[in-house]
């Protein structure tokens, strides 16, 4: 079966609509990013030098940083759950929907244009007419 041109507009719809899932995931990434960014000089050693003899835990700022980490994201876990589970939802239907649009193996036949494209070449946004695969750009 061919690609209709209203099979090309859903396919360019759902893959604009994972495109803005997928940064809304990184958003949420950023602001994570950006709270412990500003966590970092709150973490900094408790006190400098030796205290009754002991000396500094290296390791106790990594363990301060980890432990704060790992409570930011616990708050965000369930938005970026399913986000995710969103993203593969829309993965899933994206390549339904390619795989019904992609022409039969033996289609291609005497048709140049359609001879030159490969499995990653589906969408028009991705294989402009004329374009060949290989060429230099």
């Amino acid at each position: 079966m061919t690609a209709s041109p209203q099979r090309l507009a859903q396919l360019s719809g759902m893959e604009e609509a994972r495109r803005q899932t997928q940064r809304q995931l990184d958003m949420i990434d950023r602001q994570i990013i950006r709270r412990m960014t500003a966590l970092i000089p709150k973490l900094g050693r408790k006190r400098s030098g030796y205290y009754r003899g002991k000396p500094p835990d290296p390791s106790a700022f990594l363990e301060r940083y980890r432990s704060n980490l790992a409570a930011i994201t616990a708050e965000r876990q369930p938005e970026i759950d399913a986000l995710a589970r969103k993203l593969a939802r829309q993965d899933a239907a994206i390549e339904a929907l390619r795989a019904r649009c992609a022409p039969a193996p033996g289609a291609a036949g005497n048709d140049p244009v359609r001879a030159h494209r490969t499995d990653e070449c589906r969408s028009p946004a991705a294989c402009r007419p004329g374009k060949r695969h290989g060429a230099a750009a």
